[in-house]
């Protein structure tokens, strides 16, 4: 099936469902992953594709068979309205153009019963507009189960569309029948009512519902004559001053206004319920509740916090296995998001150790320029060995995490990457509580990549907090 706007909500409306059971902290990095290898590709991270990376991840591969199985339903519902449609239109077809010789086919009833199919499908569409739904009961047992809200607002327009289809069949079948029954048989029409209605009237009324046809088929017209000539009464049904060809000359009419007043509205209001499903499809999926999740974690960066624990009494994990080092000397320094403005550790000023600019507002462009400088340096060196300064009240993002396993994957082997998270003075020491989500990672980069170290440090003043 294509990604109709329909079929886009369900979708997305049942991915939001299953990540409800989800930790937050995962849903922001996958959503947040997918959102950067979007920037990287340069497309737009629009729902289509983000459902097709879950789908992905899932390991399915396929579009969810849950929202296949409520489409297939509701296709079954409307093959069921349509079969059933066809079916009563070809029966009450018969029933208006039951003629036994002795009696005329009423033209008068015919036009009320298509007054009453025109009132029909007006109907059906009021009420999926204000969202009536009177056969709630039974669509909750078709789909066993509360729906959600945004399923709920769908369902009068769904229902409302397969209503149409059914009304479609209908007036089509009618209309086939009716002119099989022209064919086959030798049909009298004639027009009466109980009403003291004169024969100018009548043709008034006739003439006006001929207008939309009247100048392409002045057949399908009918005239004054023929409607005085046509008229029967109570007390003379044969009416045997009128010619006998004159009884059969309505057909043309009556089939025009079968095919304008009910078969046409209904195939317009069909039209009409299907696009009107897919603007709300549009709308509900633009204001659902999860779609402002998924922009926010798509939106703001990843930060690691050391809370690893599901329980809200738990307290974070703040213990480390390993304490930070010394600043090594190195030839090559980066500062992360805009660390290092206030100055440079003296053991690197002192060198003038050139810094180059990545992560926070720069680009992943000039991200990608930067690590391929940097791999040409270091594959000068030796000892390849890079310093990469960062704010140490700022715990570690997920860019920064991309950015070292796409530095590991460019810089020569072995590179050693130091991390520095300074304090607001550039020489003094951070905080403990501040170094250990810098601590553990370092741990979860791969072994001997990632070390931290912090400056020398005035041994005079006190650790900022």
């Amino acid at each position: 099936m294509t990604d109709t706007p329909l079929r886009l909500l369900l979708a997305f409306d049942n991915r939001i469902q299953r990540d409800r059971d989800q930790p937050a902290n995962f849903l922001h990095r996958r959503d947040r992953r997918f959102a950067l290898d979007c920037q990287q590709q340069g497309v737009k991270p629009d729902v289509r594709r983000w459902l097709a990376q879950m789908d992905r991840l899932s390991g399915a591969g396929e579009p969810d068979p849950a929202v296949t199985r409520e489409q297939r339903t509701w296709q079954r519902i409307s093959a069921g309205f349509v079969t059933a449609g066809a079916v009563f239109g070809v029966i009450t077809m018969l029933g208006l153009l039951f003629y036994e010789g002795g009696q005329r086919i009423n033209v008068t009833v015919f036009l009320a019963f298509v007054l009453l199919q025109f009132m029909l499908a007006l109907a059906t569409t009021i009420q999926a507009w204000i969202g009536w739904q009177p056969w709630r009961r039974l669509v909750h047992k078709l789909f066993k189960g509360s729906p959600s809200p945004t399923r709920a607002a769908l369902y009068p327009l769904l229902a409302a569309r397969a209503a149409q289809a059914g009304g479609l069949a209908f007036a089509t079948a009618g209309l086939l029948t009716l002119l099989v029954m022209v064919v086959v048989q030798d049909l009298a029409f004639g027009w009466s009512t109980t009403l003291n209605t004169a024969s100018a009237s009548y043709h008034t009324l006739v003439s006006t519902l001929a207008q939309p046809w009247g100048w392409l088929w002045p057949a399908a017209a009918p005239s004054a004559e023929l409607v005085d000539a046509t008229r029967f009464f109570r007390a003379a049904p044969d009416a045997g001053s009128t010619m006998p060809e004159r009884w059969g000359q309505w057909w043309p009419f009556l089939v025009m206004v079968w095919l304008v007043w009910a078969w046409l509205p209904r195939l317009l209001l069909l039209f009409a319920s299907h696009g009107l499903l897919n603007h709300r499809a549009r709308r509900l999926l633009a204001r659902h509740p999860g779609m402002q999740s998924l922009l926010y974690r798509m939106e703001t960066p990843v930060i690691d916090t050391g809370y690893e624990h599901n329980d809200a009494t738990d307290l974070p994990d703040t213990q480390t296995a390993n304490q930070p080092g010394t600043l090594p000397e190195a030839a090559l320094c980066i500062c992360w998001a805009g660390a290092g403005e206030q100055g440079l550790p003296r053991s690197l000023s002192s060198i003038k150790v050139p810094c180059h600019q990545a992560g926070g507002n720069a680009t992943l462009s000039d991200d990608e320029a930067v690590l391929d400088k940097t791999a040409q340096q270091l594959a000068t060196m030796p000892e390849p060995r890079m310093v990469l300064l960062t704010r140490s009240w700022q715990p570690p993002t997920g860019e920064l995490s991309d950015f070292l396993a796409a530095a590991r994957a460019r810089w020569p082997n072995p590179t050693r990457v130091t991390l520095v998270p300074l304090a607001g003075e550039p020489d003094q020491l951070p905080a403990e509580h501040l170094l250990a989500p810098w601590l553990r990672f370092a741990d979860r980069q791969p072994s001997g990549f990632v070390t931290v170290a912090v400056p020398a440090g005035q041994t005079d003043s006190e650790p900022q907090s």
